[in-house]
C-alpha cells in the first residue's frame, strides 16, 4: 500500500505537469470508488476548474483547483492498495483498470486514477480526522509524547492510527521501531521520554530517506506495475558508489524474516500485530 513517502513522490510529479490544465470532462468508470458522491457531482464542482496545485495530507494526495467564478474546488484521492494517479494522453486507449478519468485541456491529455483492487477513494472537499504531518517542523517530539502517554496500545498499532501521525504505515512504522530501537509490541503509554525523542528523528530520517528516494527515480507506468510505490528490496544504498541504482529500497526490518539484521547480526523474527505483518529484531529492538 503506498504509504506518505510514495504519495509524496507521486505528488511532486503531479504537481509539475497539473497546474494550468482545465477539467474539460469527468468519467466515472468504477462508481464503488467515488461513493457517496456520484459523477453528476464530480462534474458539476470540478468542469471549467483549473489545476493550480497538487498537496498532500498524510496518504491523500488534495487537488485545488479554481472554478470560472473564482471559488476554489477541492478533490482528494487516497490510493488505497494498488491505485495510482497518471497523466497521458488523451487519444490512448483507457489503461486496463481505470476507475476515474478527468479530460484535460488545452493539451488533450487525460488523469486517470488506476485501481485493480478498488479499494482507493475520490471524494470532494479536503480529508479529515488526521494527526499531524511527520514531517513538518511543528511535529515535535512533545507532540507524539502527549499522542502516546495514556494509551495501552502496542506502539507499532498507535503508529498506524492515522488520527496519531498521517502517512504512516505498515512498512514505516516496521522501519523507525527498528531504527528506534523499540520493540513494536511495547505498550505505547511505556515509551520512556528518551525513546520517544529517538523514535520521533526515526520516524523523520525513513520518511524523508525514502522520499529523497523516490524523486530520484523515473517514473514508469508501463502496464500499471511501476516501481514507485513498492520500492523492494536491494544492498544498502548508504554504502552504494551510485546514490540511486535502482527503483528499490534497503529495508531494515520489513520483509526480512529470517535474514540478517544489518545492525547486530540476530535473525529478523516475523510476527502478526494488530493485524498486520511485523518485524523487528530481538536484540536491537527492547
Amino acid at each position: 500500500m503506498p504509504e506518505l513517502p510514495e504519495v509524496e513522490v507521486l505528488r511532486s510529479h503531479l504537481h509539475e505537469c497539473l497546474p494550468g490544465l482545465q477539467v474539460r470532462s469527468v468519467t466515472v468508470l468504477k462508481p464503488r470508488i467515488t461513493r457517496p458522491v456520484t459523477e453528476a457531482q464530480l462534474a458539476q464542482a470540478l468542469v471549467g476548474a483549473t489545476f493550480r496545485a497538487v498537496l498532500r495530507r498524510g496518504k491523500h494526495l488534495v487537488f485545488r483547483l479554481n472554478q470560472p467564478q473564482g471559488h476554489d474546488a477541492w478533490m482528494h484521492v487516497h490510493l488505497g492498495m494498488t491505485g495510482r494517479v497518471r497523466i497521458d494522453p488523451a487519444a490512448d486507449a483507457f489503461p486496463r483498470h481505470a476507475a476515474v478519468t478527468l479530460a484535460l485541456g488545452p493539451r488533450d491529455l487525460r488523469w486517470v486514477l488506476v485501481d485493480p483492487r478498488q479499494f482507493g477513494r475520490v471524494g470532494l472537499g479536503q480529508p479529515h480526522g488526521l494527526g499531524p504531518e511527520p514531517l513538518d517542523d511543528a511535529f515535535l517530539p512533545e507532540h507524539l509524547a502527549l499522542a502516546l502517554a495514556s494509551s495501552r496500545q502496542s506502539i507499532k498499532a498507535r503508529l498506524l492510527d492515522q488520527s496519531v501521525v498521517a502517512g504512516i504505515g505498515n512498512i514505516y512504522a516496521n522501519e523507525a521501531l527498528h531504527r528506534a530501537g523499540v520493540r513494536p509490541s511495547r505498550p505505547a503509554m511505556d515509551l520512556r521520554p528518551a525513546e520517544i525523542q529517538r523514535l520521533h528523528a526515526a520516524i523523520r530520517h525513513v520518511l524523508a530517506k525514502a522520499i529523497a528516494m523516490g524523486k530520484a527515480m523515473e517514473l514508469d507506468f508501463a502496464d500499471g506495475m511501476d516501481g514507485l510505490f513498492y520500492f523492494g528490496q536491494a544492498p544498502d544504498l548508504e554504502s552504494s558508489e551510485s546514490p540511486v541504482p535502482s527503483a528499490v529500497e534497503a529495508w531494515g526490518v520489513y520483509d526480512r524474516a529470517g535474514q540478517a539484521c544489518r545492525r547486530c547480526g540476530s535473525l529478523i523474527q516475523r510476527s502478526m500485530l494488530a493485524g498486520r505483518a511485523t518485524f523487528h529484531c530481538p536484540r536491537c529492538q527492547r
